[in-house]
């Protein structure tokens, strides 16, 4: 009895609060009526108008409402905002109710717009809260505009950020500096726990505040927190300051920005922490010099650019031209070279001795606190000295570049000057690293920029996923890239997708064999694409699996032939005999190889020789591989018989088959493949009558095949009434997944196939994919066909519109 009675109690105790503010609510209902065109609208229920009162005392009522009975609960839910909505889920829960409905329709009414159709919805609320949260932070939403989002006594932000597992900035770092203000202090650390991936999007050249901001923020949530996966999409003219900075700091680096505040998560044990001696030679790798021709190309084209740019300043601003000019002038006319004095050898200096005020070097904070004095600019005049960008161009491209005396005098490595974090002077001025890594060429040390060098960085958590689409690499971005690769150990998937590498990829390469070699390497996936690369498509897959022997997923496309004869660094007569050795493959552990190959043949031996040094591979895919003659294909097909048993899942796309009916009928007997894929692949072009027949008949002797996808190869009614043979009585084929999407299929063929279906009695084999086939021609026929197919098995269509296809109508008349 005691449990109908608290039932009771509860829904009296409802009742009451309900009439206490019943009055209220009505009379802001119920306002003086007045006529319309329409008529006067219908009245709110009572219990609508009790729901609203509860909802619009939740302050105070929460706990009683988490303690009502699940129908009463189930009806006030819908009232709720989403602030208590999100608080009761537990509660709800645990009374067998489910708020997924209403988050589906808050969604649809806040947010208008609708899911991918890739996308498959687990959780609406944890989606609705974290596109909440984003609109919140870029601004893109009105919280005051609705009811269901306002409520005085919760922050937005905050109330959201458990949910936020992806966040996106965009264009000028929006929200960076929201993120990171004080007032959002609980949010940065919510979203520290909370985020795992962070994309960037479409970025647009920002400010040293904002890079001071996004700074601080990617230190919270990648180095103290759980971020795992960093993306950029779409950044045409990347900036190098902010593209290195997020580069660097999602390898683990990180120093403070000049005058940005300490750490407080870092410690005082930690903070001002450089690495050791042996952590810094691991990182940077030798500080000897390394002048090779492709480095010294490198500078060129760094100096090529700063010189444009500095061009650029000067037609701008012509009054600093005849200045700069004038200065020049002067100080050849009185004897002094300017470019001898902005670059000086290293002196005797003791380590006290006070530099003069005029000074044009500009020691960072690391530099200034160690013992060892740097290198020193002596000033020829107090007005800006002229970049010295001849010098630089002299000393790259000729052979007869001076020599240099004495250690002191030898610059450093390269890398050392490419690595920085977020280039700032002391006065606040930005530094082009572009200008750094020339400087590098010439002598010079990184603290007289006045520019922090990862050797005095502290390296913290690092990600394992990298991804970078369509972001134009320069030079510098590439070198960078590539050095912080050669120990990113953490690293276990990199994506590079159109970021033109060109000759880079030879020092990408590099990197990953110098990454295998380190001890804990987690690099496990590798994703590859361009539109054209130095080396043909099979030599570099080659080379990668030789450089990676323990990746297990490599996904590789080019999109035109590779031109060797001009190779897109000056001075590079072609690729280092390291990595396009003739030698065999070692085996590798590779699961799946997929490759998207230029229009060509390609060489049939050299893909086998990846093949056969692929014993794991599961699965293969071949996107337009175009090869000399049947044989070659047939040569491909039969190594992967030999040497490939644990092959699953091979696909073609976009290649023709026509002459290879053959060795279509060779795969389909394989018993050991469990799903085959035909895409586009012209299959029923020549011998359709013959084909068909002997194809259905090497399906149904196979019991291994459980899918099979022949999407744009034009079957039509006939091939799809011959290939319902496969499902019958006499077959012994385990087929549960079958793609017949563009195939010039009518509804009344579609029909004739489900009654055959219906007739042999299989039950239900699994998925039909049935998009973009001429289902409209006939509406009606097609909606009988498709009720008479889900008794069979799950149909997915679309609603196509067939006139567009009209030219594939008249090929097969």
């Amino acid at each position: 009895m005691a449990a109908p009675e608290a039932w009771r109690a509860r829904s009296c105790w409802f009742c009451e609060v309900a009439a206490a503010t019943t009055m209220e609510a009505t009379s802001r209902e119920a306002a003086p009526a007045k006529s319309s065109a329409s008529g006067p609208s219908a009245p709110p229920a009572l219990f609508e108008l009790c729901g609203r009162a509860v909802s619009a005392h939740m302050g105070v009522l929460e706990s009683g409402v988490w303690a009502l009975p699940g129908p009463i609960l189930q009806s006030i839910l819908p009232l709720l905002n989403i602030y208590y909505l999100e608080r009761i889920e537990e509660t709800a829960l645990k009374k067998g109710l489910s708020t997924q409905a209403i988050w589906r329709r808050l969604w649809d009414e806040l947010m208008k717009t609708r899911p991918s159709s890739l996308e498959s919805v687990t959780c609406w609320r944890a989606k609705f809260m974290e596109a909440f949260f984003s609109h919140v932070l870029r601004g893109t939403i009105d919280v005051s505009s609705d009811r269901r989002l306002c409520d005085q006594r919760f922050s937005p932000l905050l109330h959201s950020s458990r949910h936020v597992r992806q966040l996106t900035i965009c264009n000028m770092l929006q929200g960076a500096t929201e993120l990171v203000a004080e007032p959002n202090r609980r949010v940065l650390e919510t979203l520290a726990s909370s985020l795992h991936t962070l994309k960037f999007r479409h970025l647009l050249f920002s400010d040293v505040a904002a890079q001071q901001s996004l700074r601080q923020l990617l230190h919270q949530l990648i180095h103290h927190g759980a971020v795992s996966q960093v993306s950029l999409y779409s950044w045409p003219v990347p900036e190098s300051a902010l593209f290195i900075l997020i580069l660097t700091m999602s390898a683990g680096f990180w120093q403070p920005g000049p005058g940005g505040p300490p750490c407080r998560l870092c410690g005082e044990a930690s903070r001002g922490r450089a690495p050791s001696r042996e952590e810094g030679s691991l990182l940077l790798g030798s500080r000897r010099p390394r002048r090779d021709a492709a480095e010294r190309c490198a500078a060129a084209l760094m100096a090529t650019r700063r010189k444009s740019e500095a061009k650029q300043m000067l037609r701008a601003a012509p009054a600093t031209r005849v200045t700069r000019r004038s200065t020049q002038e002067s100080l050849t006319a009185g004897g002094t070279d300017p470019k001898r004095e902005l670059h000086l050898p290293a002196t005797s200096e003791a380590p006290g001795t006070k530099r003069p005020p005029t000074a044009l070097a500009a020691t960072s904070s690391a530099s200034a606190s160690s013992s060892t004095s740097s290198t020193k600019r002596a000033p020829a005049s107090s007005t800006p000295q002229p970049k010295p960008l001849k010098r630089f161009k002299r000393a790259a491209g000729k052979k007869g570049a001076r020599t240099r005396q004495g250690s002191g005098a030898e610059s450093e490595d390269l890398y050392d000057f490419v690595f920085i974090v977020a280039g700032e002077k002391e006065d606040g001025e930005e530094m082009e690293i572009g200008e750094v890594a020339c400087g590098a060429l010439d002598g010079s040390d990184p603290s007289c920029l006045g520019l922090p060098a990862l050797e005095a960085s502290q390296r913290f958590r690092s990600i394992s996923t990298l991804e970078l689409f369509t972001v134009p690499l320069s030079t510098e971005a590439a070198l960078t890239l590539c050095h912080l690769l050669s120990t990113w150990v953490s690293l276990e998937s990199l994506t590079l997708s159109y970021n033109g590498l060109g000759s880079n990829i030879f020092r990408l390469l590099d990197s990953l064999r110098a990454l295998s070699g380190q001890a804990g390497c987690r690099l496990r996936a590798l994703h590859l694409s361009d539109l054209f690369s130095p080396l043909p498509i099979l030599e570099l897959t080659r080379a990668i699996v030789r450089a990676l022997p323990l990746l297990r997923v490599l996904s590789i496309r080019v999109d035109h032939p590779s031109q060797r004869e001009n190779p897109a660094v000056p001075g590079n007569a072609g690729p280092p005999s390291h990595i396009i050795g003739d030698e065999e493959i070692p085996e590798n552990c590779l699961e799946q190889l997929e490759m998207g190959f230029p229009r060509g043949a390609q060489p049939a031996p050299l893909l086998c020789s990846v093949l056969k040094a692929s014993g794991s591979l599961q699965q293969l895919s071949l996107d337009s591989a175009t090869f000399a003659s049947p044989q070659d294909f047939g040569l491909v097909l039969q190594t992967l018989k030999e040497y490939n048993s644990a092959l699953k899942r091979l696909s073609f796309h976009d290649m023709n088959l026509a002459d290879c009916q053959g060795e279509v009928l060779f795969l389909l007997q394989n018993l050991t493949l469990q799903e085959i894929t035909f895409s586009f692949c012209r299959l029923f072009e020549k011998r359709p009558a013959q084909f068909l027949p002997e194809m259905v008949a090497a399906m149904k002797g196979n019991s291994t095949l459980k899918g099979l996808r022949l999407p744009g190869n034009r079957l039509g009614n006939a091939g799809l009434l011959a290939l319902a043979d496969v499902f019958s009585e006499d077959s012994s084929s385990s087929l549960c997944q079958l793609d017949i999407s563009s195939n010039c299929i009518k509804p009344d063929g579609l029909l004739e196939f489900a009654k055959r279906l219906e007739r042999w009695g299989r039950g239900a084999f699994g998925h039909l994919r049935l998009f973009q086939n001429w289902l409209d021609q006939d509406a009606v026929t097609a909606r009988e066909a498709i009720r008479r197919l889900r008794a069979t098995c799950h149909v997915v269509s679309d609603s196509w519109d067939s006139s567009q296809a009209f030219a594939d109508y008249v090929s097969t008349m």
